[in-house]
């Protein structure tokens, strides 16, 4: 994978993270917790589609690797979510 390949691959996490964000109505931090938020959004998005039987859909190919734009929204959304109940702070 080359660079721009992998720096545009940050810009679609950091772009499905502030989308989750946005979805969830929580936000804490800048451009780097969206981009994390955005990558474990993705893995914890393809795992609960998988435990559902759910198929993978709007997916982006960038250097040979996918990354999923619907269950990172998701994934990023619940990830979200799940930190604003556990930090106590309201939405």
């Amino acid at each position: 994978m080359a660079l721009a390949d992998f720096l545009f691959l940050l810009a679609i996490a950091g772009a499905c993270g502030v989308l989750g964000q946005l979805v969830a109505g929580y936000s804490h931090g800048g451009c780097l917790v969206a981009v994390v938020v955005g990558f474990i959004g993705a893995y914890l998005g393809n795992w609960l589609s998988d435990k559902v039987g759910l198929p993978e859909m709007l997916r982006v190919e960038v250097g040979g690797a996918t990354f999923p734009l619907l269950w990172s929204v998701i994934g990023s959304a619940f990830l979200v979510a799940l930190i604003s109940l556990v930090s106590g702070r309201r939405w």
